[in-house]
């Protein structure tokens, strides 16, 4: 009856030094470095890199013109890496509000406000931005001076 007590007593120390060394190890996890510069999306299958959209200014209203957003599922959604040379200090994330449609009838969308997110270098020319709370479904943009990586999360 010892000897049983003994090992489970012992089999338990293991389990939860496995469980202890996941969550380290998780922690610690490294991010490959992408090949091209631009901003990317981590997901449960890795990094997938968003298509830049144009940032327009017209009559003192800064929108962009939706250009097929690439469409992600909000239960892979982790956070995002950016990979160049870039200047942080006006980089935005925001959801993205309809405006009007254009001359030619594509959908318009304005900047929203402002989302709180955490920057951390992971190495040369490469960064991971963390929303600070939690994205909800919709349309969501990165935007850095002209370029902005827009996304819908499903």
């Amino acid at each position: 009856m010892k000897t049983v007590k003994v090992l489970m007593v012992a089999a338990l120390c293991c389990i939860l030094m496995g469980a202890f060394s996941l969550t380290l190890h998780a922690k610690n996890e490294k991010i490959t470095t992408p090949k091209e510069p631009g901003a990317y999306i981590k997901t449960s299958k890795g990094l997938i890199r968003l298509l830049p959209n144009i940032v327009f200014d017209e009559g003192n209203a800064i929108f962009v013109e939706s250009n097929n957003p690439t469409h992600y599922f909000l239960k892979d959604f982790q956070y995002f890496v950016l990979y160049g040379k870039y200047d942080l200090s006006v980089l935005t994330l925001n959801p993205m509000l309809f405006m009007q449609p254009s001359a030619v009838g594509k959908p318009r969308f304005a900047f929203g406000k402002n989302v709180d997110f955490d920057i951390k270098p992971q190495g040369k020319d490469l960064y991971t931005v963390k929303p600070k709370g939690l994205l909800g479904r919709g349309y969501y943009s990165i935007w850095i001076n002209e370029t902005a990586w827009d996304f819908i999360l499903d």
